[in-house]
C-alpha cells in the first residue's frame, strides 16, 4: 500500500522536474560569445533568460582558450549567440564539439550567428594566409556600427520566440520597446557624430571598418602591416612617411590592445591617440549598448578637439 500511495507523488515529482528542464518552465540558458550579444540578449529576453558572456572587452575575441568551464556552459545552453563569420574559429568549434549539445549546433535553432544578418564589409577576393588573419566571410567586427545591432535584434527576437514559444509575447514586447528607443538613440548619435565625417584616422588593427562607414571616418593606414601581424620598426617608419603625404588627425585602438604602437605614432606624428571601448564593458561608461556608443562618440570628439 505504501508503494501505491507514493507512486502519484513520484509522478508529480517527475512532472515538475521535466517542466523545470524545459524552456517554458525555466529561464533560458543563453551563451553569448561576445559582450555585445550578451547585452542584446539580456535586453530582449529580460527575466526569461540567464545570459553568460564567454569573453570580456579586455580580451581579443580572436584568441580565446576553450576552457572546460566554457564547455560546461555550452553543454547547458539553450541558445548560443556569437558573431560568426569565423571570428571565433579558433575556439568555438571545439566548444560545440566537446559540449555534445545537439540543440546548439550550427544549423539548429539554438545556434545564432549575428553576422549572417548584416551586410559584410571587406570580403576578400582571394584567400592567402600570407595576408595575415584574413576572414574569408568579411570583417567580423560588426558591433562597431549601431545600425548592425538593430539589424541583428529583430531576427534574434524571432529566434527567442521560436525556441521558447511560451514567452513569445514577452520577447516581442521587449523587442518593440528596444527598437523604438534604439532608433531614437541612433538619430541622436548621427547628429552628435557629424563633426567626424571626413576625418582621416589611423587604426591599430582593422577592427573599425563598420564604425568608419557609419561615421564617415577615412582610414589612412593601419599600424599592423597585415591583420594580426605586429608592426616592425621598419613598417612603423613607413607609416610615418605615409602620414607626411596623407596626414591623419587621430590614431584609434581598442581597450584590449597593447597601445605601444599607437603611443609611438602619437608622439612621432603629433596626433592624439584614442582608446575606444570596442564592446560593452570596454570602459567605465560603456556599461551597456547605449553607453558603448555614447562613450565611443565622446572619446572621438574629445580627441578631435
Amino acid at each position: 500500500m505504501q508503494t501505491h500511495s507514493s507512486f502519484p507523488r513520484l509522478l508529480l515529482l517527475a512532472g515538475v522536474l521535466a517542466l523545470a528542464s524545459s524552456p517554458a518552465g525555466a529561464a533560458l540558458n543563453i551563451f553569448a560569445c561576445e559582450p555585445e550579444w550578451g547585452a542584446l540578449a539580456e535586453t530582449l529576453a529580460g527575466d526569461q533568460a540567464k545570459v553568460y558572456k564567454a569573453t570580456t572587452a579586455l580580451q581579443d575575441p580572436h584568441h580565446i582558450q576553450a576552457r572546460p568551464s566554457l564547455i560546461a556552459k555550452v553543454r547547458r545552453a539553450d541558445l548560443v549567440i556569437c558573431t560568426g563569420a569565423e571570428l571565433e574559429i579558433g575556439w568555438l568549434p571545439l566548444l560545440l564539439r566537446q559540449a555534445g549539445n545537439a540543440r546548439i549546433q550550427p544549423g539548429k535553432p539554438g545556434y545564432f550567428a549575428a553576422a549572417e544578418h548584416v551586410s559584410m564589409l571587406e570580403v576578400p577576393v582571394r584567400l592567402d594566409r600570407a595576408e595575415g588573419d584574413v576572414h574569408p566571410l568579411g570583417n567580423p567586427h560588426i558591433q562597431t556600427d549601431p545600425r548592425n545591432i538593430a539589424r541583428v535584434a529583430a531576427p534574434l527576437a524571432k529566434r527567442l520566440e521560436e525556441i521558447d514559444p511560451a514567452h513569445a509575447s514577452a520577447y516581442a514586447s521587449h523587442y518593440h520597446a528596444f527598437s523604438q528607443r534604439w532608433q531614437q538613440a541612433m538619430q541622436r548619435w548621427q547628429q552628435e557624430g557629424a563633426p567626424l565625417r571626413g576625418v582621416p584616422v589611423v587604426v591599430q588593427h582593422k577592427g573599425w571598418t563598420y564604425l568608419e562607414r557609419w561615421l564617415g571616418l577615412v582610414e589612412v593606414t593601419a599600424l599592423e602591416p597585415k591583420p594580426g601581424i605586429p608592426p616592425s620598426s621598419a613598417y612603423l617608419a613607413q607609416v610615418l612617411d605615409t602620414l607626411k603625404d596623407h596626414p591623419a588627425k587621430l590614431v584609434m585602438y581598442a581597450t584590449y590592445q597593447d597601445d605601444r604602437a599607437s603611443q609611438w605614432l602619437s608622439q612621432q606624428a603629433g596626433i592624439p591617440k584614442v582608446q575606444l571601448p570596442f564592446t560593452v564593458g570596454g570602459s567605465d561608461a560603456a556599461k551597456d549598448l547605449y553607453g558603448l556608443y555614447d562613450d565611443t562618440l565622446h572619446r572621438l570628439l574629445q580627441a578631435l578637439r
